[in-house]
Parts: C-alpha cells; structure tokens; sequence
C-alpha cells in the first residue's frame, strides 16, 4: 500500500496529511481557506488519490504560510508514499481544458526538484487565496516530492479556470508518473537510481 503520513507543527502552522497514491478519489480537506479545499478536492478527484488534510494557519496574518506549508507537507507525503520508486512510470503529462482555459502539466518523479510556470496569474482575490499563492504552492509541493513540476497556459481566461485547471492538470499528471507499470523493472534511469 502506497500510502504517506506527515505531520507538521510550527508557530505559524499545524498540519497533518494521509495520502493514498492509488485511491479512488476521496477526500476530506480542512485548510481554513475555502478556495484551496476546493482545488485540493479536485486534486485528489482527479488523480483518483485518497486525501485528507487538517490545517490550522495563522489567517489572521493571511493565507501564505498556511498555503506554502500545505504544499511542504502534501510534498513530503506524496515522497513518502512514493517509497523506493521501484516500477513506477515515472513520467506524466496532462492537457486539462476547462472552458476557455487550457493548462499543460508535465511530472518527473526524477528527485530533483524543480518547478517552472508559464501563464498570466494576475494578482486576484479568490475568496481569502491570493492567486499569486498558486506557485508558492506547487514550487513547495515540488520541492518536497522530489520531482520535476513543468505548468503551461496554453491558453487563458478567467482565474478560478486557470488555477482548477492547473491543479486538475498537475493530478492527472502525477497519477500516471506514480502509475506502477509493469515493463519498468527496479528505477526507470538509465543511472539505476533517480536524483
């Protein structure tokens, strides 16, 4: 069973996340910011994991270190769940239109963390999430997975569009890079081991 545990507790935050890299979808997400429940159901919706996240932030400051450490914490449990890596597919790619939006994804389970954007994220209010957020997120999500994390704007248009996509994208991308693929024997790498 792949699944990944982390707890988290610092001044600004309390964060505990279980992650079941080959659920069905279920989740029950509690961060205190409506709009990033929102994403992080779609997330675990569409790449079919089971969540949940519990999150208590320091929102009267604002949503950033709540945001970023979601993303440390979710990053470190998908790493965990991830285990040695033996037999994954290890590469993901998604294209996730929604409306007039079109966002491409693309996932490395590589261990070497990286995360790149290209889009237009205007600095917009979505409820108490700060669109800007978005990258904060997934860079620290990234990071602490391990993984190469590519999130294009293929075409734009409404915010709220843009970032469900890109969170839908990036799920769809995940799920078929930690898929188990039973052509790959030990690591996918030619080096015999990923980092």
């Amino acid at each position: 069973m792949r699944i990944g545990e982390v707890a988290r507790t610092t001044l600004e935050t309390d964060i505990q996340i279980r992650i079941d890299l080959d659920g069905k979808g279920q989740s029950n997400i509690d961060t205190g910011i409506g709009f990033l429940d929102h994403m992080l159901t779609a997330f675990a919706k569409h790449g079919f994991f089971d969540l949940a996240i519990s999150a208590q932030g320091d929102l009267e400051v604002d949503a950033h270190h709540t945001v970023e450490d979601v993303g440390i914490v979710l990053g470190q449990a998908i790493g965990k769940a991830l285990g040695n890596k033996a037999g994954i597919a290890r590469f993901g790619t998604a294209f996730l239109p929604m409306d007039e939006v079109l966002v491409m994804a693309a996932v490395d389970i590589s261990g070497r963390p990286y995360a790149a954007f290209s889009w237009n994220l205007p600095a917009e209010q979505l409820g108490a999430f700060p669109a800007v957020l978005a990258e904060e997120f997934f860079q620290a999500l990234a990071f602490n997975a391990g993984i190469t994390l590519h999130i294009r704007e293929v075409a734009g248009g409404n915010t709220h569009h843009l970032l469900e996509a890109a969170f839908k994208a990036t799920a769809r991308a995940l799920a078929k890079a930690c898929a188990m693929d039973p052509r790959v024997e030990g690591l996918l790498s030619t080096k015999g081991r990923l980092g």
